[in-house]
């Protein structure tokens, strides 16, 4: 499987403190992705299961986990990874949240098991000149399925009212911005950056 990064605690992607699992490859090609990077399917991101596994366990031995946020790239073109991990990630919480350019029609005709087994769905591609600062979505097209009953009431109050935040993250090579951002927000962040004498490629 390729899986880019995993942080935590993400508040900005769904309710509470959340392990969020980046995974590589793609081929939406939406313009203005704000993880183009993760495009490809890099080979120094290719990684088995058990690290993994052993990472979130780690995590969990002394942090409260409230939920899962699963997105990449296009977690749904790793399949057979998101069937050995979600099982997984659901022994330390249920509440497991998955983002995909696809839509939820083509996704239940393919893969109805995985499904079966996540919380909610954020489907549909990312369409720049839509991005209407939607809470938990790129674009207003995208649509928050809640696929368990159970969660229905919880999301829908979790929903309301709420707005996007960004969160950055120290990384080994600098930082990582996580969240829902606003049209434009690489100029911003490039032009915010060149004001403290940062220059970005």
């Amino acid at each position: 499987m390729y899986i880019a990064r995993i942080l935590y605690p993400v508040k900005v992607l769904g309710p509470g403190e959340r392990i969020g699992i980046w995974m590589c490859g793609c081929h939406h090609g939406c313009r203005g992705c704000s993880n183009p990077e993760l495009w490809d399917f890099d080979e120094k991101y290719h990684v088995t299961s058990a690290p993994i596994m052993d990472f979130i366990s780690k995590i969990a031995e002394s942090n409260r986990i409230d939920g899962f946020t699963i997105s990449g790239g296009e977690p749904f073109l790793q399949p057979d990874a998101l069937r050995e991990l979600i099982p997984f990630f659901r022994r330390f919480c249920s509440d497991i949240l998955v983002y995909s350019g696809f839509t939820y029609s083509e996704l239940k005709r393919r893969y109805p098991d995985i499904l079966s087994s996540i919380t909610v769905l954020i489907d549909g591609k990312y369409i720049e000149s839509r991005n209407r600062n939607c809470f938990l979505r790129g674009s207003d097209n995208q649509k928050i399925r809640i696929l368990d009953p159970q969660m229905k009431d919880f999301y829908e109050n979790y929903i309301r009212g709420n707005t996007n935040r960004i969160q950055n993250f120290r990384a080994a090579q600098g930082f990582v911005s996580v969240g829902i951002h606003q049209p434009g927000y690489h100029q911003d962040l490039a032009e915010n950056l060149a004001g403290k004498g940062i220059i970005v490629d």
